[in-house]
């Protein structure tokens, strides 16, 4: 009987399979590869020749690490040859890919020293939908590419302790991201407090941050302890950081760099242990440029700078955070929750430049939701202005049409609310959902009467 050579039949098997296959000599020099694991890698047409030089990734260091992260002590000098397992995200020709490494030593009859074997497996589509459903992150979901890579970069930070400066426009998820920062980091299970800077008085901030003493101001009737103490051993969360005030600056800078600040009326300095999240809907690097903000304050929060996209900008998120809304409201108790919208519906929604961003969508899909008509939302379901939105005045520039056409929303529905309130413009913040402060903001940009 003759005897089955099985090299040829299990070469056919390897170029078909899913996994990528790489095998390489004790020198990291790359004797085999299936066609998959150049697909995987970004270079299908290119064989990969040595496992040092792939694109911008050193394949052989990070097997070595992963060696040492398992317990070998010495894994460039005498590795053992167990097999290890690690992820990596690996920047290739057609964008960044999340892809598994599975690796060890084996002897072959062929060779004196023994070959390393690697499998490597794409995880990129499991990755992008842990990312939509994070697990422990009720508020936040995604399928856009853009955030996509800022939530990489948030599992990056998390775990340090430098300063992230989160910087978009509002109702873009800044506070969401903010808390998953903290819950992803190792004071997750210490205070995250949040404060508003545009929400306080500027007369009330300095001692809302650092707390007062009793009578150092008049009302001052006992010692009250401040946000910084509040937020001691945890993260503490400035939304709006750039409304405080100049002359407060200097103090905050010292509190951020030094952990130690002296409460309002008081010369004793109080020590503190405390994360830095910050939050702006302004460019605070143009604020510096107009002397409002104090540079070396700027580049103390913005060790880790974070710019959020509009919701404009990532119309794919548009089906992802409708299921999501509707999930939420389902929680809440709407019974036709699990409508979908109709493509008339749909079209509409993604024409409509959402100023208001995510949060202006949240409230457009309970409206629908409400206002439905049968078994599925449509546009006579979503709100007025949605409805009489219509994008002609777009023109080749659509980003800044889009701008354009979300600051137009965006007046009518101030001078709407304005009217509705009689001028009371406290009554017509709470109506559009935001604070007094913000929405003075919004009316010296569109030049509404202030």
């Amino acid at each position: 009987m003759a005897e089955l050579n099985f090299a040829p039949m299990m070469e056919a098997i390897i170029s078909y399979i899913e996994e990528g296959v790489f095998i390489a000599d004790h020198r990291g020099n790359v004797i085999y590869q299936n066609p998959t694991a150049g697909q995987l890698l970004g270079s299908p047409d290119e064989p990969i020749t040595k496992l040092r030089d792939i694109g911008d990734f050193n394949l052989q260091r990070a097997l070595i690490k992963a060696a040492i992260d398992a317990g070998e002590i010495d894994a460039a000098g005498r590795p053992t040859g167990q097999f290890v397992k690690f992820e990596h995200r690996v920047k290739t020709n057609a964008g960044y890919r999340y892809l598994e490494f599975y690796s060890g030593l084996v002897s072959n009859s062929g060779w004196k020293d023994r070959l390393r074997l690697i499998l490597v497996r794409d995880r990129t589509e499991q990755r992008r939908l842990e990312a939509v459903f994070k697990p422990g992150v009720d508020d936040f979901s995604t399928n856009d590419p853009r955030m996509m890579e800022i939530l990489n970069r948030i599992q990056q930070v998390a775990p340090t302790q430098a300063a992230v400066l989160l910087q978009g426009e509002s109702g873009s998820g800044k506070t969401q991201i903010a808390r998953m920062i903290h819950q992803f980091s190792d004071r997750a299970h210490m205070p995250f407090i949040e404060v508003n800077c545009a929400a306080i008085p500027e007369s009330l901030i300095e001692s809302e941050l650092f707390g007062h003493i009793k009578g150092s101001f008049t009302g001052a009737t006992q010692d009250r302890a401040g946000r910084f103490q509040a937020a001691d051993g945890g993260t503490l969360f400035l939304d709006e950081v750039s409304e405080i005030p100049f002359h407060l600056q200097a103090k905050l800078l010292k509190a951020v760099q030094e952990q130690s600040f002296e409460m309002v009326g008081s010369d004793e300095s109080v020590s503190v242990n405390v994360r830095i999240i910050s939050a702006s809907n302004l460019n605070l690097r143009d604020q510096v440029d107009k002397n409002t903000f104090r540079a070396d304050l700027y580049y103390r929060l913005a060790v880790i700078p974070l710019t959020i996209p509009a919701l404009r900008e990532r119309p794919g998120d548009m089906p992802v955070l409708i299921k999501h809304f509707c999930n939420r409201m389902a929680k809440r108790g709407y019974e036709n929750s699990q409508m979908e919208c109709n493509p008339d519906a749909m079209k509409l929604m993604l024409n409509y430049p959402w100023p208001g961003n995510v949060r202006e969508l949240e409230n457009a899909v309970e409206h629908g939701i409400i206002c439905a008509q049968g078994d599925s939302v449509g546009p006579e379901s979503l709100p007025q202005h949605i409805q009489d939105f219509s994008p002609e005045h777009r023109t080749q520039q659509p980003q800044q049409s889009s701008v354009l056409a979300a600051d137009h929303i965006q007046h009518q529905q101030i001078e709407k609310a304005l009217r509705e309130t009689q001028g009371n413009k406290s009554q017509a913040a709470q109506l559009l959902g935001v604070d007094r402060s913000t929405l003075w903001r919004r009316m010296q940009k569109l030049g509404i009467d202030t």
